[in-house]
């Protein structure tokens, strides 16, 4: 028998027509405002999100180590700057990504299941790309559709794919994205194992909600998400089946992953879609040669959000050493504890073409949907152009060319990393 729900009743139907969302979202809007950073935004999150929602987005995988060195990686490195470098404001910041312009070398990751942050979900984040005129990435586990997509974003898009067993869901999917105008394709190919995400076990996490009494509690203490969630149409994994409701689709999406997925069945993906494409996962060089050796055009340097293997290494240490792999021409992304926009120059300069945030925009979605995602791209932003300024670096080119002689690696020290007050400002996800 199934369970009854709020949703099953019709609830959201009229509480649609009931416009609460203002009232309880005043005190989510006064903290956004006041956000000056994306630990800020982090904070705003946890204070409008449910528990479980937060964690979900917050946490890595078993103690969170990699979690934490994966932004800690970056206080090792220094940046070495050059003095009357003759620049003025602005700072050209236009790259290519898989080939099309765009005018920031930062883009919002593809993540699944945007919605449960909050009820614009992918489409604030489309917006968001769409104002700032950057790459726009879309999970095949969204909960918003291609076409619609499509219709707000106009600019390059990539989507992504995870490893699945049906072909012809494969080719479904993938013939949806070229009719949606996504311009390439990003493999994920770390994620053949779920990673064992401890919070989320804590907190009995499921899509949608269980209605249990401990959820129903948090959901109480998050009246301005909860009304969201209530008052609007239960979601789904639009890309794949939008007849099937998230709960529903759960268990078809673990039974379709691919463990025994090989380089064999990347060929035959890779001829199907024809086109610019990424494979996401890498963190090895020798992987990196030989997914070249493939046919994929692009790197893309990830740990999958230090979710997935534990003590897996922070990608910007790896980065050289892929780049120095593949040579100049082979295209690089990288994601991976960006918090900053120093993190996206070190980035940069060691050999990333372009750099994916997933945490920092999400922290924003949480906070305030299309607004918060906005600020949070505009926050990287306005951080990365006073950091090439003081860098001495006019652009994107210029960064890249001259990168390895202006970021220095020092030993760590104590000093570098999170005092006792570092849980209370909001860094480090897995801080206790």
């Amino acid at each position: 028998m199934s369970t009854i729900t709020p949703h099953k009743l019709g609830v959201h139907k009229i509480l649609k027509y009931i416009p609460l969302n203002a009232i309880f979202d005043a005190p989510a809007k006064r903290r956004l405002a006041k956000a000056v950073n994306i630990a800020d935004l982090r904070l705003c999150a946890k204070a409008r999100a449910h528990k479980m929602v937060f964690d979900y987005l917050d946490a890595g995988a078993d103690d969170e180590i990699s979690l934490r060195r994966g932004k800690d990686a970056y206080s090792e490195l220094e940046m070495h700057f050059h003095i009357l470098s003759g620049l003025k404001p602005p700072i050209d910041m236009r790259t290519k990504i898989f080939g099309c312009d765009v005018k920031l070398p930062f883009f919002g990751c593809p993540t699944a299941g945007n919605r449960m942050f909050h009820w614009e979900g992918e489409t604030a984040a489309a917006k968001a790309a769409e104002h700032h005129g950057s790459l726009y990435g879309l999970s095949s586990l969204a909960t918003t559709g291609i076409a619609e997509i499509g219709k707000i974003h106009n600019g390059p898009k990539v989507f992504q794919l995870y490893v699945w067993k049906d072909r012809e869901l494969v080719k479904e999917v993938l013939a949806k994205a070229k009719e949606g105008g996504f311009n390439a394709l990003a493999l994920t190919v770390d994620f053949t194992w779920y990673g064992n995400r401890e919070r989320d076990i804590r907190n009995d996490f499921s899509i949608p909600p269980k209605y249990s009494i401990n959820q129903m509690i948090e959901a109480i203490k998050k009246p301005a998400w909860t009304y969201d969630f209530l008052s609007h149409e239960p979601y789904t994994y639009a890309c794949i089946n939008t007849d099937v409701s998230a709960d529903s689709l759960a268990a078809f999406v673990n039974s379709q992953i691919a463990p025994e997925f090989d380089w064999k069945d990347a060929e035959w993906l890779l001829g199907e879609w024809n086109g610019p494409s990424a494979v996401k996962g890498v963190c090895r060089p020798d992987d990196a040669v030989r997914a070249v050796e493939t046919g994929f055009s692009t790197m893309w340097v990830s740990n999958h959000g230090a979710r997935q293997l534990e003590t897996s290494p922070a990608t910007i240490d790896v980065l050289p050493s892929i780049r120095e792999a593949v040579g100049p021409e082979v295209e690089i992304i990288m994601d991976g504890g960006v918090q900053r926009g120093t993190d996206i120059a070190k980035a940069l300069a060691l050999g990333a073409d372009s750099v994916g945030v997933g945490k920092p925009y999400l922290y924003g979605l949480a906070a305030g949907g299309t607004e918060g995602v906005i600020k949070a791209l505009e926050i990287l932003r306005v951080e990365l152009d006073r950091a090439m300024g003081l860098l001495g670096v006019g652009s994107v080119d210029d960064l890249k060319k001259r990168g390895p002689s202006l970021i220095k690696r020092r030993h760590a020290s104590a000093r570098d990393y999170p005092d006792r007050y570092a849980y209370e400002r909001g860094y480090g996800g897995g801080v206790i």
